[in-house]
């Protein structure tokens, strides 16, 4: 399959269900899970201090750091697997990038709250490809503005080896998150390639 585009206003959001094959999307989930240098940041969430749901790392080219959240972050060398993996995503994008952001969900309680991908270091209209290994979970998207960009919630299943891709003003009028689910499910790993604007 390829890129196919999704019908949202003022957003370019496109899928591929099936951008990696299954054994190899098990294969690096396997892999990365165990050799990756995973972190769980405190964080602050209305004016206390909290552990992020979930572990982080960054990786990236030497300089392209990131701050999100009250966090900083240095990038760790490229490793075989994530280079590999930053070569088919840029050739299905037509993009490159220089840093990629692993979010670790271990079961339904690690998640992820609203936000937009809207940092000064990523430029005016980024673009942002989301790589998701293991347990499908539901992605959701709501306009940041609903009365601007009128649409309902949007609902995504992202399948193991799926490719989704947020770009142009898609930050700007939209917010995206990964809930929590009661549901009993393994770990999802999700990379998150990015471009960070370096001076």
């Amino acid at each position: 399959m390829a890129l196919t585009l999704l019908p949202l206003p003022a957003a370019e959001v496109l899928l591929d269900t099936h951008f990696l094959p299954a054994l190899l999307a098990q294969t690096l989930l396997t892999e990365l899970t165990t050799s990756i240098a995973w972190r769980q940041e405190p964080i602050k969430l209305f004016g206390k201090e909290v552990l992020q749901p979930r572990l982080t790392a960054w990786y990236g080219d030497a300089g392209a750091q990131y701050s999100y959240s009250g966090l900083t972050w240095q990038p760790l060398p490229w490793t075989l697997e994530l280079q590999e993996l930053r070569e088919q995503v840029e050739a299905a994008c037509g993009t490159s990038f220089n840093s990629v952001l692993l979010n670790l969900y271990r079961h339904g309680q690690d998640s992820m709250g609203w936000h937009a991908d809207n940092e000064p270091e990523l430029g005016r209209e980024p673009v942002i490809a989301s790589v998701s290994l293991g347990a499908a979970r539901n992605f959701r998207l709501r306009p940041r503005d609903p009365q601007r960009t009128p649409h309902e919630p949007v609902t995504l299943e992202l399948p193991s080896g799926s490719l989704l891709v947020m770009r142009g003003s898609t930050q700007q009028h939209w917010l995206h998150a990964v809930p929590k689910t009661a549901r009993p499910i393994g770990p999802r790993l999700n990379l998150t390639f990015r471009r960070i604007v370096t001076a």
